[in-house]
């Protein structure tokens, strides 16, 4: 046990006591699912923070299992064997890498196709991996737990588009509701030949589905590939700076304009600019009429692209309830300085001392705040000219959850500054454009806090001192104890005069 713990017991943050390293929990450092739909088949191994996992390995194969399924009601031929081979290189994978054995399901495709068990006795013989062929509201259900494992707390309506159904889920406060599935996949759609009969056919169903949901929630949780590749394509109309999917945020009017779009321009073009593979780009098209369908009837206020879907409620599923309820920010944040930092665990040292600053912040900004002060030194291993780069492109392309397009700029200001007093004439400029002039401030106090009170680094974070800000006078006191004072050099005093100077302050130490 580090000396900040040996400090503080138990004297945890709102947060708690970090979860990924109790051996209780072991277990789920490495856990692989298998996702078998009808257009893909993927393996995801997940690793690190329990509560908020990296992508270990990721790897997907457009199989197809559902094309031709309106026509004939049985998987495709090609897509059989397509499948088959990728499962077996999945279970080889996982025994490579030392494994439990995988955890795998199948959807709309497998469930409904006339072949559907044969190909589950062929997988089982050829792979031994057993598929487990759920129903719709269990699909649906495990869609709204993926979405739960980013926002814990999450109240709207969940939708998931795969290649053959369409579900739809509620959730209020992290609570899952109505589960309910639909024929409305692209691949199941293209058997109905004229335009109007699709159209019809959408709202109809759609209509009748949100009657059954229950009241609406404002805003709407996007999943599934085709749901992703029209994110890609607004994200290229509005020529959106940050091309990070995952709580990427629409108004229903700029979505519609995207669908609108879409049509007009040439397909492979825009399969090109956006790196869509042909095979989704020909789902698009009937992808757009249905999300069109769809936030006409819901109405939603807000609609947010979630990367987490299925395989990432399949392991929420494994989940203890404690870890649940857990910040994924917080977490994947506390497992990166555990894994990178030079000193593990000050950090949490280093948010008690900029804390004053941020007294009047609300929780939203506080626990980014935190976020920040955990990653303040992940980067070290960065050339000393570049990281302050290193450390803005960390934050802004992580696989972080709980973490809003915003906030990800904001912490990667605060990193920035963190390592250097200017943010002038970096590569950075469209994205930091994204920020209010208010925002980017309190970024710079807090990375230029950081940068000063990385310097105070002591065994124990009492000796590190203390900061008093007093908004009203500009008054920012250091208070300094014995050990700090000589910590308290040339290049301290400078960098805590450039945090007084950013303030607006008069500077004093006692």
């Amino acid at each position: 046990m580090d000396g900040i713990t040996e400090a503080h017991g138990d004297d945890w943050d709102p947060f708690g006591r970090p979860l990924f390293d109790d051996p209780a929990d072991e277990w789920l450092k490495r856990v692989g699912v298998v996702d078998v739909g009808s257009n893909s088949v993927r393996l995801v191994i997940f690793d690190g923070a329990a509560r908020s996992p990296a992508y270990f390995y990721n790897e997907k194969i457009m199989a197809g299992l559902g094309a031709g399924f309106s026509e004939t009601g049985r998987l495709n031929p090609e897509g059989r064997k397509r499948a088959l081979s990728a499962l077996l290189r999945f279970k080889l994978l996982a025994e490579d890498f030392r494994m439990a054995p995988l955890t795998a399901v199948a959807t709309a495709a497998v469930r409904n196709a006339e072949d559907g068990q044969d190909f589950c006795d062929e997988v089982m013989r050829e792979t031994g991996i057993k598929l487990w062929v759920i129903d719709g509201e269990e699909e649906a259900r495990l869609s709204a737990q993926g979405v739960l494992l980013g926002w814990p707390d999450a109240t709207g309506s969940v939708c998931d588009i795969g290649g053959s159904s369409m579900e739809l889920a509620s959730l209020t406060e992290g609570e899952i509701g109505a589960c309910m599935s639909s024929p409305l996949g692209p691949l199941q759609l293209q058997g109905l030949k004229t335009k109007k009969a699709r159209l019809k056919h959408i709202r109809a169903t759609i209509e009748d589905m949100a009657e059954r949901l229950g009241p609406h929630q404002d805003r709407l949780y996007l999943v599934g590939g085709s749901w992703r590749a029209i994110a890609r394509h607004d994200m290229l109309r509005r020529d959106y700076p940050l091309h990070v999917l995952h709580e990427y945020r629409m108004s229903p009017k700029q979505l519609r304009d995207t669908l609108n779009w879409i049509p007009e321009n040439d397909v492979d073009d825009l399969a090109a600019r956006t790196g869509t593979s042909s095979t989704r780009m020909a789902l698009v098209p009937i992808a757009c009429e249905v999300l069109k369908e769809l936030i006409g009837v819901l109405k939603p206020r807000e609609i947010a692209i979630s990367s987490y879907g299925i395989r990432e409620g399949m392991l929420y599923q494994q989940m203890p309830e404690e870890l649940r309820h857990r910040d994924p920010l917080i977490e994947a944040c506390r497992h990166a300085e555990q894994k990178d930092a030079r000193r593990p665990g000050f950090g949490r040292a280093l948010h008690r001392f900029v804390s004053p600053l941020f007294d009047s912040a609300p929780a939203t900004r506080q626990r980014v705040i935190q976020a920040a002060c955990l990653l303040h030194d992940v980067n070290w291993r960065a050339h000393p000219d570049y990281r302050h780069e290193a450390c803005f492109d960390y934050v802004t392309r992580a696989a972080l959850g709980g973490l809003t397009h915003s906030s990800r700029i904001f912490m990667g200001v605060a990193l920035l500054h963190r390592y250097k007093n200017s943010r002038a004439e970096t590569r950075f400029d469209p994205l930091i454009n994204m920020l209010p002039e208010a925002d980017l401030h309190q970024a710079e106090v807090l990375g230029k806090a950081m940068r000063f009170g990385s310097m105070l680094t002591a065994d124990l974070d009492e000796n590190i001192g203390a900061l008093n800000w007093n908004p009203k006078k500009k008054k920012l006191e250091l208070s300094l104890g014995d050990r700090a004072k000589g910590l308290f050099g040339e290049v301290a005093e400078a960098r805590f005069q450039s945090l007084a100077s950013t303030l607006g302050a008069e500077a004093k130490v006692s």
